[in-house]
């Protein structure tokens, strides 16, 4: 594991690594002897089905259809993801809807759309009624209604549960050592911690600190990364449907992945106290390059 070492300095003993692409992103898996082909065929199937029900950039996906049904309509998810509905029902609750899986329109109308056409649609952002989850979709279980066609996101936090997934099926296949790394979301498991670099927003390559991961998750986030023009950038406020301009990069630090994504959105848009009902630790810096952390960050931050 070039990129992680263990706490005490040594190279942790997890020498095979597994790299793929997935969701339009590079992954790494670490473990101590090479996957079993089966096992990477199965794990190739989760990212695929994956992106099958939850990508809005795919036009044979499911939410996809949901934003091209004129007049909504009822439609039924994977009874797996249930975990993630009731994770963007606390975070759009916690955050008074600043957290908002239906913000999807608004970035496309942004220009972050299944084109990547990068050119916003002022006209249209101003006058369009914006969609709120809490009232323009109806939830039961796994199958949601809606009266109109409605633009899913689950960028917020779909990225960290998808690792969870990938995780689950290594600890169901008997592997009870790795490190999955889907390009900054991180899963953990293993008796001993690794030290993993948190990389500066602004310059790749440095880093700010250092974070010590044992059997948890670690999931970064930041508006420098996705960019197309001038305070245009991935991460919204659902409230405004604008994209957020006082927080530039966020670390979280939480039992599981898809929690840990979903928190480092929140900071972006919410004061750390407005979250207390989870638990997790953290590190942000804003806008003006100050940089705030949690009382129980478990690493050492270079400032």
């Amino acid at each position: 594991m070039s990129a992680h070492v263990r706490t005490d300095g040594q190279p942790v003993n997890l020498e095979a690594t597994f790299r793929f692409q997935a969701i339009g992103t590079n992954w790494e898996i670490d473990t101590e002897q090479p996957i079993p082909e089966q096992v990477r065929h199965r794990i190739r199937s989760v990212t695929e089905d994956f992106n099958h029900v939850w990508s809005r950039f795919r036009a044979d996906s499911l939410v996809t259809r949901i934003a091209c049904a004129e007049g909504g309509g009822r439609f039924e998810f994977p009874a797996r993801d249930l975990a993630l509905f009731e994770l963007y029902d606390r975070l759009v609750a916690a955050t008074d809807g600043a957290v908002d899986p239906l913000v999807g329109r608004d970035l496309e109308l942004l220009g972050y759309d299944a084109r990547y056409s990068l050119v916003p649609d002022t006209a249209a952002l101003v006058y369009r009624r914006r969609d709120r989850w809490l009232s323009d979709i109806h939830r039961d279980g796994t199958t949601i209604a809606s009266d109109r066609p409605t633009v899913i996101d689950v960028g917020a936090a779909g990225k960290g549960y998808l690792v969870d997934l990938v995780s689950h099926t290594l600890t169901e296949e008997g592997i009870d050592r790795f490190f999955v790394d889907a390009s900054g979301d991180m899963r953990h498991r293993g008796a001993e911690a690794v030290r993993v670099g948190l990389e500066h927003p602004r310059a790749p390559g440095r880093v700010i600190g250092t974070v010590n991961l044992r059997d948890g998750s670690l999931c970064a986030s930041a508006t420098t990364r996705r960019t197309w023009g001038a305070g245009l950038h991935h991460v919204l406020d659902g409230r405004t449907r604008r994209p957020v301009a006082d927080v530039v990069a966020t670390w979280v630090l939480a039992a599981d992945a898809a929690t840990a994504d979903g928190l480092a959105t929140a900071l972006f848009v919410s004061e750390p106290a407005s979250l207390r009902s989870f638990e997790f630790s953290w590190v942000r810096i804003l806008a003006d390059e100050r940089v705030q952390w949690s009382d129980n960050f478990d690493g050492d931050l270079f400032i």
